[in-house]
């Protein structure tokens, strides 16, 4: 049991991932937190596992026009097209601000076109203090090879991880994508390769379209689907995955329960990612960290760490 913040003994949250201390499992999910800061008025940061800050390349970026957001029946879909304002602005502009935020654990999503942008963005980030490690959105087309996604193909997948893991000066955590035959093959390179956790799922490609209009509802045509639709796929990749690597898993994929994270740590998770359910409500975050508590209370676990992998199969 640990020692709670009203000073009473309470089930212990903590977990590590990839070397990482913890203080639960709930991590804010890239693309659905800004920058981290924009949600210190309605969320208290502190009490978060950790947040991981939008996807970062090395030059700034505009995005997809719009419209890009549409809401589906269970879900969203979203083609943002990753607008950022660049590794070094973050590193000099938002960075420091969230150094200044005591007992925070700050994750870079990192992603590009090229092995070469990979590269030189992590060398930018690798100048700023208080990130605690990088994860690889390898969901992006390779613009050197026709357009493959990194992710989708094991050799391109096992050269940027390997690129990233030679110039990263900290923890590399693999995002992967779910638009594959085999995403425990793929986090199984990832690992061969040097990834020190997975992450998983990023969204799945999709498409709604207007029929009046005979327009689609995303600028992109194509966009990504995240939100609860997605969840019972997710918790099998997951298992799957969980089964096939040795390093730490991250759950993600339409979580917005606590019981929605248990069911993802019993698959094999050791952490989760909180997303779209962000959208809808913005302490999403927070009030599933305390839901979590409650739970492992009601159902007196000691650590919730010893949730990961404990799934009953009798």
């Amino acid at each position: 049991m640990a020692i709670t913040g009203n000073g009473t003994r309470g089930p212990d949250l903590t977990v590590s991932v990839a070397g990482i201390q913890l203080k639960n499992p709930v991590i804010a999910a890239s693309g659905t937190f800004g920058y981290g800061m924009e949600f210190e008025d309605v969320v208290h940061l502190d009490k978060l596992g950790g947040l991981v800050v939008k996807g970062l390349s090395k030059e700034p970026m505009a995005g997809n026009p719009p419209p890009r957001l549409y809401e589906t029946a269970a879900g969203m879909l979203n083609a943002i097209g990753l607008q950022n304002i660049g590794a070094r602005a973050f590193v000099e502009e938002k960075l420091p601000a969230l150094r200044q935020k005591k007992n925070i654990v700050v994750f870079a999503n990192v992603f590009g076109y090229t092995r070469e942008d990979y590269e030189r963005t992590i060398e930018i980030l690798n100048e700023g203090e208080g990130i605690a490690a990088y994860e690889l959105n390898v969901s992006c087309p390779n613009t050197a090879h026709g357009g493959i996604q990194f992710g989708s193909d094991p050799r391109l997948l096992d050269e940027v991880v390997s690129t990233a893991k030679h110039h990263s000066q900290r923890p590399l955590i693999v995002k992967l994508s779910p638009n594959v035959t085999s995403i425990a093959q793929m986090a199984y390179v990832a690992q061969e390769a040097g990834a020190d956790a997975v992450s998983l799922v990023n969204t799945f490609v999709a498409m709604a379209i207007d029929t009046e209009t005979r327009k689609p509802r995303i600028s992109n045509i194509t966009a990504g689907l995240s939100g609860p639709a997605i969840k019972p796929i997710a918790v099998r990749m997951v298992y799957d995955v969980a089964h096939a690597v040795r390093i730490p898993v991250i759950g993600m994929g339409g979580i917005s329960t606590a019981a929605d994270v248990v069911e993802f740590m019993l698959a094999g998770a050791t952490a989760v990612e909180i997303g779209t359910a962000s959208y809808w409500d913005p302490c999403a975050t927070e009030k599933i960290v305390d839901e979590l508590q409650n739970y492992c209370e009601e159902h007196e676990i000691a650590r919730v760490a010893e949730l990961t992998g404990a799934l009953v199969m009798e």
